[in-house]
């Protein structure tokens, strides 16, 4: 007997849930400094999985309720996913033909101007001094970037998302 297939919609929303929980979940803080961005992460596999279903108006409002669940300025996180998800809804062709350390470190390039626009909208009045831990989720995104591509990859093609 088949199973019924879920909604895309239903199985893109409960890997953002998931990934916001990894994002604020209470680590130690040599821990919580290296916690990659796990949202825009995910957001950037979907985006370039299926792109004409998760665009840059979902990125949007995903980034919004980032910005409410880490208690940012409102639009930080849509500003930065949504320039990301730019990028890669323009390179997505591309870039799922690279081999797996390519394309860590073109998603380690879009990490980085996330970082970038984030710190940028915070400090538009004055400039704060940045620690070289700042940007380590960046790395830590790009290392776990081939888990995340393999997971959700398997979960897609287990409900067959196209």
């Amino acid at each position: 007997m088949p199973s019924a297939k879920p909604c895309v919609f239903c199985v893109v929303s409960v890997s953002l849930i998931v990934a916001m929980g990894l994002r604020i979940i209470p680590l130690p803080k040599p821990w919580f400094e290296a916690n990659p961005d796990w949202v825009a992460l995910v957001l950037l596999y979907w985006t370039m999985a299926i792109p004409e279903r998760v665009g840059l108006g979902t990125v949007w409002l995903i980034g919004l309720l980032t910005d409410v669940l880490v208690g940012r300025i409102m639009g930080q996180h849509a500003l930065a996913y949504s320039v990301s998800a730019y990028f890669g809804l323009k390179l997505y062709r591309r870039l799922r033909l690279y081999p797996m350390p390519q394309q860590s470190l073109w998603i380690m390039a879009f990490l980085l101007a996330n970082q970038l626009l984030i710190f940028w909208t915070q400090n538009l009045e004055y400039v704060h001094t940045l620690a070289w831990t700042y940007w380590l989720p960046s790395l830590t995104g790009a290392i776990a970037w081939p888990a995340i591509l393999v997971l959700l990859r398997r979960i897609r093609r287990h409900y067959g998302i196209s």
